[in-house]
Parts: C-alpha cells; structure tokens; sequence
C-alpha cells in the first residue's frame, strides 16, 4: 500500500540527544539566507556550539558574533547566486544550509531578471548555487568519513501541484500557484541531487507554520493583517528560535547518514515525499523549467 505524502516514515529512525556545547566544533557551515528567519535562528545556535558558520544574504544584523562571517548577496538575482557559489569554500563546507525564502505576495512581483520573485528568491538561486557547487562539496574537510551535507529548507511531502509548464508565472498568476512551483522545486532539487550526487547528503526540511516575518511579503509589512496573524501564530506554533533548538540535533545525527533524499518534519520526524514527484515526468518537468529560467538569467 502506497504510504500517505507527508506521513511519517516507519524505516528512519534518529536517536534525539542533547548537543554538548561544543558539538559542531571543527564543522564549517554555510547558511544561505542566514540574516532572518529560520536560517539566523540556526546560524547563531550553529556558531554558539562551535561553528564556523558562513551567513550569507542581503545585510546582517550579527556583526561581531564569535563564530560568525558574513557574504552579502542579493538572492534575487541569479548572477550574485553564482557568484556567491564560486566564492563560498565548497570544498571546505561540512554543512550547506538553504533557508532563503519569502512567501508570493497576492500580485505578480519579478526580479531584475524576470524571474517571480517567490520562485527567485525562495528556490532557483538554490537551483543554481548547487549546480556550481555540488561536485566540489566537502572534497578538502578535515573529517572525510561522513559525507558533507546538504540541508534544503522548503514544504516537502505536501504533494504540492505545481505546474512546470508554467513555472514563472507568466501566463497566469495566482499566489498559492506562484506558492506551489517554489514548493515542488525544492523538493525536485533534493530528490534529483540525492540521485545525482551520490557523495553528498541531501535532505528536505518541511518547518511547517512558525512565528517569523516570512508573511510579510503577502500580508504587508507593518500591516494590522499580519500584526495579527503572527500573533495568532505565535500563541499556537513555535518561534524560530524554539524550531531551531528542535532541529539542530538532527543536522548533527550520524543516524541519517545512509538517508540521502529524506526529508523531515517541524518535529524533526522523517516524512515521506510527495507523490507527485515519485513517478511520472513532473520531476523532469520542474529541472527542465529550472534549467531554461536559469540558464536565460544568467545569460
């Protein structure tokens, strides 16, 4: 019987343990989208149990923190996408971390180079930083004996319906469609690079609703609509900083490392990916439609 998508998985099992306060001592780690949200949650618990944790994003409000060093970009653009990707020490990275994201907002909004700003932001400068990065990951780590790590941050298991045929939004445009093609490519990108790139680790993480400004974009920022809906939020799910707290061990456990293509809940339990992308053509449908957007930005 075919499992449920976003179900939990009976076949992964990760022992949760307390993290010592040193535990990622010696580890370096790149947190693309590190300046906000989840991914400054992570940074800084990364860097406070002994990191060396590269932030990467548009302006950092952490200067000074031990541990901590910053790459400005603008993650809107997929020629700075590339160019973060070649100066990023790839070869170095124990850790790759993607948590950069914004939610559609309820018109059409597009990059300097055409791109829907969700899609953009949220998924294909991911899409191009692997393809830079990928094949030089964690080939010069002082600790060869687990693979490097890829973390990719996003909705997995969710059987979104996205529509690669229309993966810019460009022929029409409605938020949650916008929402769906950022959604199922982050999970396209984990599958195919589990099978692509068999020395690396990939992983989907699925956080579910937490407290954070990531509705900003939808709902207005500094607006009575999102003042309330993160009050609403907050009373019900986890901040960043509790979710992080949550999750970190698990960045950690040598439990997931024959797991390559797994993906996780806010709970930090393993889930089952989305239907949709598990047979068919949508998978190669969506890389098709990434590639082309891509390749046409970065001309």
């Amino acid at each position: 019987m075919k499992a449920f998508s976003g179900t939990r998985r009976k076949d992964l099992h990760w022992q949760r343990a307390t993290l010592a306060h040193d535990a990622f001592n010696g580890k370096t780690v790149a947190v693309v989208g590190g300046t906000n949200g989840i991914g400054r949650a992570l940074a800084m618990a990364l860097a406070a149990k002994g990191a060396q944790v590269l932030v990467v994003g548009r302006s950092l409000r952490d200067r000074g923190v031990a541990g901590l060093r910053f790459i400005q970009a603008d993650l809107t653009r997929m020629k700075d996408a590339r160019r973060v990707a070649q100066e990023l020490p790839a070869e170095s990275l124990d850790i790759l971390i993607f948590t950069t994201g914004i939610m559609a907002g309820r018109q059409r909004a597009e990059s300097t180079e055409g791109i829907e700003l969700d899609l953009a932001v949220s998924y294909l400068n991911r899409f191009v930083m692997l393809g830079e990065m990928a094949l030089r990951l964690g080939k010069q780590r002082d600790q060869p004996k687990a693979k490097p790590r890829v973390f990719v941050w996003g909705f997995p298991g969710t059987d979104q319906k996205g529509n690669p045929d229309d993966f810019n939004s460009e022929k029409s445009y409605s938020l949650m469609a916008a929402h769906s093609n950022t959604v199922i490519g982050n999970e396209a990108l984990v599958l195919d690079a589990a099978a692509r790139y068999p020395a690396v680790n990939f992983y989907g993480m699925n956080p579910g609703l937490l407290k954070s400004n990531i509705r900003a974009g939808t709902l207005g920022q500094g607006s009575l609509s999102l003042k309330l809906t993160e009050m609403l939020v907050g009373a019900l799910f986890p901040s960043v900083e509790q979710y992080s707290e949550t999750i970190l061990p698990l960045l950690a456990s040598p439990d997931i490392e024959n797991h390559s293509g797994a993906m996780f809940n806010r709970h930090g339990d393993p889930i089952h990916a989305s239907h949709s992308l598990s047979g068919g053509t949508m998978l190669q449908k969506v890389l098709e439609a990434s590639q082309k957007l891509s390749k046409n930005a970065l001309l």
